[in-house]
């Protein structure tokens, strides 16, 4: 190879500065979410499974205790959340989405975002 000649791949490699320092940043970057996540996911994993351990004592009380097979009890449940997902309430003393309520949205989004 002569001495001013480079691979071609090489030049593909090849960071100015600002480049470096940008994909510098974004490796910190992801590096730092990495461990945020593995902190928050320490912290509160055990505490989750604890109150999933307590959900589903809660649930296998209640299936016996009024004679429904776990099965329904989880079906019954997977559709309430549907609907509770979907704006229905149980006491529905006005609509979700009246006036009043899209008006407080709107409000909320426009001085959120802004208009």
């Amino acid at each position: 190879m002569m001495p001013g000649q480079r691979l071609q791949g090489c030049r593909s490699l090849h960071l100015n500065e600002d480049n470096g320092r940008f994909v510098l940043l974004a490796v910190l970057i992801v590096l730092y979410l990495l461990c945020g996540a593995a902190v928050f996911s320490a912290i509160e994993r055990p505490s989750e499974l604890r109150a999933q351990g307590r959900w589903n004592g809660t649930l296998l009380n209640f299936s016996e205790t009024f004679n429904i097979s776990l099965q329904d009890l989880n079906s019954f449940l997977r559709e309430y959340e549907a609907a509770i997902a979907a704006g229905i309430r149980a006491d529905a003393l006005r609509p979700r989405w009246d006036f009043t309520g899209a008006f407080y949205f709107v409000g909320t989004v426009v001085s959120t975002i802004g208009g």
